[in-house]
């Protein structure tokens, strides 16, 4: 089997199993585990919120130092699919499809030969974690594993899809979660308290911070596209039928910003509006948005390697975690565009364009 057989291979392998975040993803973090005969790995192992057995891994072969490649084994949900999101098909143009096929199992993949292809005397170092669509519980983990800290880290390649084009930067979120409560009762007979009225006012203040951060030019970056940050609402009425007065409304507000802005007044902002609508309000936030500066060595040997000059992208990933090892740069095959989709897909030919360049940042990386 040669080496575009082999990533094929491993790539559907990992696309069928189910591995989304609400799941144990231990199947799969053992098929990935099987790969890696030769390595020293630290399993990490914890339990999600929910008590779900979760795992991350920490392999590494050769000396200390130099870089690490990074990659997610968590996937979105299924919403949406057509066909079966876990039976990998591979097109007649070499398009592999399938749920996490771009985002980012092919990645992994392509991860995980260039660091056994790494020749002896190079170290190759692979942090794979989990729950990084949700919680980022997993790469938290690693951040804190004692062979990771052991290794002294000179830089994470952080493998989600941007099309090979280095990523210096990314914005960082806070989940926002605020709950009314109301009592629950046949709607027609007015003995209920809805919950939806006292959501309403926190919601109107949301709808006015959503505004001044898409309007107010202090309240943005240029340096991103596009500039105003994320502030996207979900509500939830959990399942109530519409008969019925909602006995709890739960709304979700994804805060996605980069480092030029200062959220803590936003976040402030945000609580006073829940204690004057009576609305509980809590909020977890990921690391500090990671962005290293355009002359960083990382940013610097990636822009050669690569011949594209390194941007900045509106999203984030696991680095705002990982950045507590070593500076963190996003690199990896595919487009984003089918990410989170029912036509989540990836080409062969651009996992195999990245064994070879993560090679050469591991290879780079060397004494």
């Amino acid at each position: 089997m040669d080496d575009a057989d082999a990533l094929a291979r491993l790539a559907a392998e990992l696309v069928a199993i189910d591995s989304r975040s609400g799941r144990s993803n231990l199947a799969i973090a053992e098929r990935i585990e099987a790969e890696l005969g030769g390595f020293e790995i630290e399993r990490l192992d914890y339990a999600d919120a929910a008590g779900v057995p979760k795992r991350a891994l920490v392999a590494h072969r050769g000396p200390p130092g130099g870089h690490a490649l990074s990659g997610h084994m968590d996937t979105v949900p299924e919403t949406g699919w057509q066909e079966d999101p876990w039976r990998p098909r591979i097109d007649a143009g070499g398009v592999l499809h399938g749920l996490g096929s771009v985002d980012m199992k092919g990645a992994v993949a392509a991860c995980i030969l260039a660091a056994k292809a790494a020749p002896p005397g190079t170290p190759a170092t692979l942090l794979i974690t989990t729950d990084e669509e949700t919680t980022k519980a997993g790469a938290r983990a690693v951040a804190g594993s004692a062979l990771a800290r052991s290794l002294g880290l000179r830089g994470i390649v952080v493998a989600e899809p941007t099309g090979l084009v280095p990523v210096r930067g990314h914005r960082s979120s806070a989940t926002i979660t605020a709950t009314a409560e109301g009592v629950q009762a046949h709607s027609s007979t007015g003995q209920g308290r809805n919950a939806n009225w006292a959501l309403i006012p926190f919601l109107a203040e949301m709808q006015a911070i959503q505004q001044r951060l898409r309007t107010e030019p202090g309240l943005q970056d240029p340096a991103y596209d596009p500039p105003f940050a994320d502030f996207n609402l979900v509500i939830d009425n959990h399942g109530t039928a519409v008969n019925v007065t909602p006995a709890r409304a739960t709304a979700r507000i994804k805060f996605r910003a980069s480092r030029r802005l200062e959220t803590a007044p936003i976040l402030d902002a945000i609580r006073a509006a829940g204690r004057r609508a009576g609305v509980a309000v809590e909020i977890a936030a990921e690391g500090p948005p990671p962005e290293l500066a355009e002359d960083h060595p990382l940013v610097a040997l990636a822009s050669r390697l690569t011949g594209q000059a390194a941007r900045t992208a509106p999203y984030g990933t696991d680095a705002s975690e990982l950045q507590a090892l070593a500076p963190c740069l996003i690199l990896g095959p595919g487009s984003i565009e089918t990410a989170h989709t029912p036509r989540e897909c990836v080409a062969l030919a651009d996992l195999a364009a990245a064994v070879p360049l993560f090679l050469r940042i591991l290879t780079a990386a060397s004494p």
